[in-house]
């Protein structure tokens, strides 16, 4: 019979929790333990390999940057992974989105309502998937690739065969293209830094409240210790001069961080904190008990699909910004990159298991791989090779860890 270890909430020991930790990960569940050790590998490799480029304040600068609009995405697709559903048609979204956006002003509209619009139909387009995949019965897979197909049709209807359009707003323009004051990443460090002590301290006294064990402050100390070290060692070199005109100094971080951290802690605690967030869960893990639970599958599904669709709409408009124009074909390579990020990431296509996190890190692991073989000099052919390798070998650590979380359950 096994052993049930009974909550008194009290604090376990450091070593209580790492002993925990390592169980788990041996019980097959790694979360985004393997994508942070190809991105160390990673790193170390193409140091070596370009030593005098690849860790350079200007390039570490843009790798963030570029690695901004695939994180979005792969956000994006986390809230309908979680499900063990998929959208194809993320990509093609954001750029009618876009597309919506930029007639709209065109037509003489201010652009911070147009935007509002673009997200708007973001939004329904995800209902209307939602709707087909949890009222019909749809499979997402034959839904989003029809609206994948239909998408790039309308994109040539709002904006012509091969059409290209300048985008002249400087707020949007600068998203991907300027940067803070240096100070403003201090400043900006150090709330993200105090908004989540804040966040913890909250969460440690409802569980206590609840009879529920806290984490020791031995590991919440580390943890914030090491965000606070990396955090500033970033900084750092992001506010070195990076140009190399004298009369034109580059520094400071570029805003698109921020905003892209924002959304993503939004979006985690959307996902760990709120009710909504623990029915997805429940729902991706094993729909037909969460229904037999009362919860509402069929609106978490709606729900997950809209928020991805929106989501998609700001990848879109991190993709204006990097270009400054709106283009016909936004979003068609892009997508199966989003899905593989969060896969790389640690997110499983089984469902119920993945954090908004871990995309993230998913998506700057394949950003690493296309920045590091372009300064080597490999073609594009070559990176298609490697990132569609290590995809295939992040989902093969899934489906592994996933029968061997299966072959560990409790026995009784």
């Amino acid at each position: 019979m096994s052993n049930v270890k009974i909550s008194t909430g009290h604090e376990g020991t450091a070593k209580d929790q790492i002993t925990a930790y390592f169980q788990r990960v041996k019980s097959g569940d790694m979360g985004a333990l393997p994508a942070v050790a190809a991105l160390l590998v990673l790193t170390v490799i193409f140091t070596a390999a370009s030593p005098a480029f690849f860790l350079k304040p200007i390039n570490v600068a843009n790798l963030f940057v570029q690695a901004a609009e695939l994180t979005m995405l792969a956000a994006a697709m986390v809230f309908v992974i979680l499900l063990a559903e998929i959208d194809l048609s993320a990509g093609v979204t954001g750029g009618v989105g876009m597309a919506v956006f930029f007639r709209l002003m065109q037509a003489g509209m201010n652009w911070i309502p147009a935007l509002v619009l673009g997200l708007v139909v973001g939004a329904a387009i995800g209902f209307i998937i939602g709707f087909f995949v949890s009222k019909i019965g749809v499979p997402s897979f034959v839904v989003s690739l029809a609206f994948f197909l239909g998408f790039q049709g309308l994109q040539l209807v709002l904006l012509g065969e091969g059409g290209l359009f300048r985008v002249d707003v400087p707020p949007i323009n600068a998203i991907m293209n300027e940067n803070m004051p240096p100070i403003g990443g201090w400043i900006t460090l150090a709330v993200a830094l105090i908004l989540g002590l804040l966040i913890t301290g909250y969460d440690r006294r409802r569980r206590a409240s609840h009879g529920l064990p806290n984490r020791p402050y031995s590991l919440v100390i580390l943890k914030y210790g090491a965000i606070a070290v990396i955090g500033g060692i970033i900084l750092v070199v992001m506010n070195v001069n990076r140009s190399a005109n004298v009369f034109k100094p580059i520094q400071g971080v570029p805003y698109v961080i921020p905003i892209t951290l924002a959304i993503l802690l939004l979006g985690s605690m959307v996902l760990d904190r709120t009710r909504f967030g623990r029915h997805l869960y429940a729902v991706g893990g094993n729909p037909e008990a969460a229904r037999r639970a009362g919860i509402k599958v069929a609106k978490i599904r709606i729900i997950s699909f809209i928020i991805c669709s929106s989501l998609a709409v700001v990848s879109g408009l991190f993709h204006v910004s990097r270009l400054g124009a709106v283009e016909a074909t936004a979003g068609r390579q892009i997508v199966l990159s989003g899905v593989a990020a969060a896969v790389v990431g640690g997110v499983s296509l089984f469902g119920g298991k993945g954090r908004l996190m871990h995309a993230a890190i998913g998506a700057l692991v394949i950003t690493i791989i296309s920045n590091g073989l372009g300064l080597l000099g490999w073609d594009a052919g070559s990176n298609f090779l490697v990132t569609g390798g290590v995809l295939l070998l992040a989902a093969t650590v899934d489906a592994l860890s996933r029968k061997r979380s299966a072959g560990s359950q409790v026995r009784v």
